[in-house]
């Protein structure tokens, strides 16, 4: 009869830890995980150490933040640790540990708002119209799309160790399962990111959101505990994000600058309904703990390209192009053109008053011909039937009479 209360008690308190938190593991499950390290996971950790002692206090110590206020409402979200960590995609290995810390704390993960959304007005109308721009036949083709996912069902943790069991061993049914079962999970991420760039639909979101969902499937470890949606949330954020990063743009920006300059564009928001005013670069650097030149960097890259053939004014039947108001630095300038143009008509006045052989010698030689080209001595004199140290003698004869000119002094100031 004792033996049987022990072991009612067992199975409600395991019942209680289910229904506190889905996706903990239990302590054995810890301390066996702990024990049987594979050489992989130690290779990772021992990495892990030879990051630099005060990048991991601050790691810790931002951590530590996160799990008091989990602690507090019992719960953390998505974006609460993004906002901490903007690349945690990138380290999966402090990832693992957070989830570890969050599991033993009784602390789930749950789904929040919009990560480092940009909702100010101007942005807000923007996405507004690009949603009215958006096709029809677009919008039918996301509800074919979603109706032929719908019926792929949705699995339980026991389903999912099984699979990636199977999945281990090279069984490609159970990968693609395994995939198929989660692309709501891709359709629900990419919906977040919707109208962030004017040439990826949520269609392409979803595309890019499935790479990373099957980058998750391979990398899947059924040993950690969790539930496969909660590891391939990051995956697909991450797929999603580059995505962005790279297309969104005329001129690629690099994913570091893309996180940069959202955290820029967070702050210029906080500053100006604080001060009422926009902020100045050294009040910017200052709230974002960098140097001014930095924000004159990222104020620089953060320029948005426009084509040349935007149109400029309202006249319909007169339309100028942007680029018609944009100097040619291969045409000289005005003031220029017109100096060459007087020192021209006094060379030629000059030239006239040589004789005709002489003229066209120094016209062949200096490329003042039609053509422009500079000819050599024995080109020219081929043409006139000399030899080349006659035309050197009667072209220096005449720069000779050039240079003691009455007009060479004008032709000095040019």
């Amino acid at each position: 009869m004792a033996k049987v209360k022990k072991v009612g008690k067992k199975k409600a308190r395991a019942s209680r830890g289910i229904r506190r938190a889905g996706a903990n593991r239990t302590r054995l499950q810890r301390i066996s995980r702990t024990r049987k390290l594979s050489r992989k996971e130690q290779r990772r950790k021992a990495v892990g150490v030879k990051r630099a002692p005060r990048t991991r206090q601050k790691e810790g110590a931002k951590v530590e933040a996160l799990i008091r206020l989990g602690k507090e409402r019992g719960y953390i979200t998505y974006d609460e640790i993004l906002r901490e960590f903007p690349t945690i995609e990138d380290n999966v290995m402090l990832l693992d540990e957070m989830y570890e810390r969050f599991g033993a704390a009784g602390i789930d993960v749950l789904e929040g708002g919009g990560m480092l959304e940009d909702t100010s007005a101007d942005t807000v109308l923007e996405r507004k119209k690009l949603q009215h721009r958006r096709s029809d036949s677009s919008y039918d083709s996301v509800q074919m799309y979603l109706r032929e996912i719908g019926q792929y069902p949705l699995l339980n943790g026991e389903q999912e160790k099984e699979l990636a069991k199977r999945i281990l061993v090279g069984d490609e049914e159970a990968r693609a399962i395994l995939a198929r079962s989660n692309l709501r999970l891709v359709v629900s991420i990419a919906k977040k990111y919707v109208n962030r760039s004017p040439d990826l639909t949520l269609l392409d979101l979803i595309q890019e959101g499935n790479l990373g969902l099957f980058k998750a499937v391979d990398k899947f470890d059924h040993t950690k505990g969790y539930k496969f949606s909660t590891y391939a949330t990051w995956w697909i954020r991450q797929a999603i994000t580059r995505a962005l990063a790279d297309q969104s743009r005329t001129i690629r920006i690099p994913v570091h600058m893309v996180e940069t300059i959202a955290k820029y564009k967070q702050k210029v928001r906080e500053l100006s309904q604080h001060l009422g005013r926009d902020p100045l670069p050294e009040e910017l650097a200052a709230e974002m703990g960098i140097e001014v030149e930095k924000i004159y960097t990222i104020q620089k890259i953060n320029q948005d390209t426009v084509s040349l053939e935007s149109p400029v004014g309202e006249d319909d039947d007169e339309r100028s192009t942007l680029g018609s108001f944009i100097a040619d630095d291969t045409i000289a300038a005005p003031d220029q053109d017109a100096s060459r143009r007087i020192l021209t008509e006094q060379m030629m006045e000059i030239l006239d008053e040589l004789s005709p052989k002489e003229r066209k010698i120094l016209e062949m030689r200096n490329g003042l011909t039609g053509e422009g080209i500079c000819y050599t001595l024995e080109e020219v004199g081929r043409e006139f039937g000399v030899t080349r140290e006659r035309i050197r003698q009667i072209e220096a004869k005449a720069l000779e009479r050039i240079r003691f000119h009455e007009r060479a002094k004008q032709l000095r100031s040019y």
